[in-house]
């Protein structure tokens, strides 16, 4: 059992420690409550003030990012530096700590690196749908560390921006027109420029094809069971999928009604007896 002076010398040292360093420590914590709520009213400001002047929505996050976590080491080094911490020899003890996280974490800095060659190089920006890193979506958001796409069915997919940076990138709606690339199969019994005439009169009936340039509707091969007629008009980007169905339905309709036939392939068997 400890004894009483025991006991009360540690008492003494303990409300020494406090009163030397106790409001220290309340002043550190406090500057680290208060600074971490000001760097974040002070990101958020910064992206409103980015919004205001109609700067990319692609930048708005990501510089938001960068100057939150600024900021928040600013905020660590004041309240180290209220505790008495010598911050220079904590710098130089933070920057050997740091070579070796940054080994341990080489994936996450590649992903930041990655991020910063995004926003300057530009490769797409919010709101593009993409195909990156094997996967299709539209481009929500770019941050430090991934990218955030929404697939046509409304998932969400975080996919790494080194994987992006790594493969190649595919930016559908990068350009205001699309070409429609249709493939039709007819008979080989059926006259080809009557089929060429039937899907010629529904892409004159489709308003919304560019006239220029122009439609072209020619063979492009001769299959096993069917002449295959390929259709390329263009369209605007946002009208592409919604002509693109309607151009299958109204063809295969009207080649229907002319009785030009859309074969399925066969195979014929010849029967060859041995007596």
């Amino acid at each position: 059992m400890a004894s009483p002076d025991f006991l009360s010398s540690l008492l003494d040292q303990v409300l020494m420690w406090l009163s030397v360093y106790g409001l220290r420590l309340v002043v550190a914590l406090l500057i680290l409550f208060i600074g971490n709520k000001l760097a974040k009213k002070l990101g958020n400001f910064l992206g409103r003030v980015l919004e205001k002047r109609s700067i990319d929505p692609t930048l708005i996050p990501f510089i938001r990012g960068i100057v939150h976590y600024l900021l928040l080491a600013v905020v660590l080094i004041a309240a180290l530096g209220q505790l008495g911490i010598n911050v220079m020899s904590f710098l130089a003890i933070l920057g050997a700590a740091g070579l070796a996280i940054g080994l341990a974490l080489k994936d996450s800095l590649s992903n930041f690196a990655a991020g910063v060659m995004l926003i300057i190089c530009r490769f797409f920006k919010v709101g593009d749908y993409v195909t990156v890193a094997g996967t299709s979506g539209t481009v929500e958001t770019i941050n430090i560390f991934n990218t955030e796409l929404v697939t046509p069915d409304n998932q969400k997919i975080y996919v790494p921006n080194s994987s992006i940076m790594g493969n190649e990138i595919v930016n559908v709606t990068a350009n205001d027109t699309r070409r429609l690339d249709l493939v039709v199969g007819i008979s080989y019994r059926d006259d080809i420029e009557k089929a060429k005439s039937v899907i010629q009169s529904v892409l004159d009936a489709e308003s919304r094809l560019l006239k220029d340039p122009e439609p072209v509707i020619a063979v492009s091969e001769l299959g096993e069971s069917s002449v295959n007629l390929v259709i390329r008009p263009w369209v605007k980007t946002s009208e592409y999928w919604p002509v693109r169905f309607d151009l299958i339905e109204k063809i295969k309709t009207s080649l229907d009604q002319k009785g030009i036939t859309i074969p399925f392939p066969q195979m014929d068997v010849h029967m060859v007896s041995s007596s």
